[in-house]
This record gives C-alpha cells, structure tokens and sequence, in this order.
C-alpha cells in the first residue's frame, strides 16, 4: 500500500499524463475498441537513414495527454501516439487503464531518442519516469523498439496533416 501511495505521489509532483480523478477497476468492461486518428507522419532515424515511418496520433491538450492509450484494445500496425509536452523536463507516465504493453520513447527538443522503456506492463499502477529530461513521448506496441533497432541517439522528424 506504501509504494502505491508513493507512486501516485511521485505521478502529481512531476506532471506528465496523470492518472484520472477515479479509478477504474481493470476487470471491468471499460476497454474498447477506440478508433486511431492519423494526425500526422514521424520517422525514426539513424545517420539520415529512414529506420521507420508511422502514422501518429498527436496528444496535444491535457484531455488527450492524460487518456493517450487507456482503453484501448488495438494499436494499428505502423501507428504510434506522440505526446507533445508542454515543456523539457523527465516525464512520467503510468499504464493504468491501459490494456496494451507499450514501449515509450522519450525525445528530446531536439528531436533525439534520449531513452526508452521498453514493454511497459498492462495496467500497472507504477510510474514510468524518463531517466532524462524530454519534450515529446511516442508510445508504439510494446517490444516495438526492440524489433526496429530502436536506440538512444537515434532521431525523430514529425509533421503534422
């Protein structure tokens, strides 16, 4: 109960995709099937080498930022959520009401791979805090980074439809 209380702590204090007002239990039938809006395209890059292009839905207000993936029971292939932050500092983000393992990348303002947590566990109520400071997340299917060749330092150029 101790690390719980703390982790929903550490969650307020430094911002980023919070947890909702109420809690939803997670052997409830709240997951749907919610549609993936293409927003726009970003690619992964090595040494000015496309490692790969996805379509993106872009969280850009505190509403999308704070529901990204929750309840969500399908990620289409080749898709990705950025999060689009407000400001440069180590993000955090959880996995509650979140059905699917995720791998968040954390990239810097300028636009660099600066970490990554790979197979974020479904409905995990514990933080997932970047190790440093970042500006945009883009959360894909877990295991993603891995299968890409997906590394720090690698870079990330978006645009928005």
């Amino acid at each position: 109960m101790t690390r719980l209380l703390f982790a929903l702590l550490v969650i307020m204090v430094f911002g980023g995709c919070e947890p909702p007002q109420e809690a939803v239990d997670e052997t409830s039938e709240t997951v749907s099937d919610i549609a993936f809006r293409v927003d726009g395209s970003l690619d992964i890059m090595r040494d000015g080498q496309t490692l790969q292009s996805l379509g993106i839905e872009i969280a850009d207000t505190d509403e999308s930022r704070q529901k990204g993936m929750m309840e969500r029971t399908t990620f289409p292939a080749d898709t990705g959520m950025l999060f689009l932050m407000e400001q440069e500092r180590v993000q955090q983000f959880w996995m509650g009401n979140t059905p699917l393992s995720l791998d968040l990348i954390f990239i810097s303002v300028d636009s660099q791979v600066v970490d990554i947590a790979k197979q974020a566990e479904p409905y995990s109520p514990e933080p997932i805090i970047s190790r440093v400071p970042a500006l945009y997340v883009l959360e894909v299917p877990g295991g993603f980074a891995d299968v890409n060749g997906i590394v720090e330092g690698d870079q990330v150029r978006w645009t928005r439809h």
